[in-house]
């Protein structure tokens, strides 16, 4: 498996939703993640962080809310938001990277 270095770094953009299990806007993005994952495929990566269980991923991207996603391309940020995104405004984000 990958280490997380390794996917960020990707040609591909890789959006990074990090998340928490008792977090309920967490849950509304999950069903939004997979509509992008089907429309774009395998031109983009998504990748779940939970904030809980992987503290020091949260903290060297000072993950303050969840959700927060974060848009990386060849190991740069190049988009960054918290909150609840609807899918057609990241499929329009991602669409620009690919």
């Amino acid at each position: 498996m990958s280490t997380f270095q390794e996917l960020i770094n990707s040609d591909k953009p890789v959006l990074v939703d990090f998340s928490a299990e008792w977090c309920g806007p967490c849950k509304m993005m999950s069903p939004i993640l997979e509509q992008v994952k089907s429309s774009l495929g395998d031109k983009v990566v998504i990748i779940k962080v939970d904030v809980d269980k992987n503290p020091g991923a949260a903290g060297a991207y000072h993950i303050q809310g969840v959700p927060t996603l974060i848009l990386f391309h060849h190991g740069e940020i190049k988009w960054r938001q918290s909150g609840v995104v609807p899918a057609d405004h990241l499929t329009g984000i991602l669409s620009q990277y690919n």
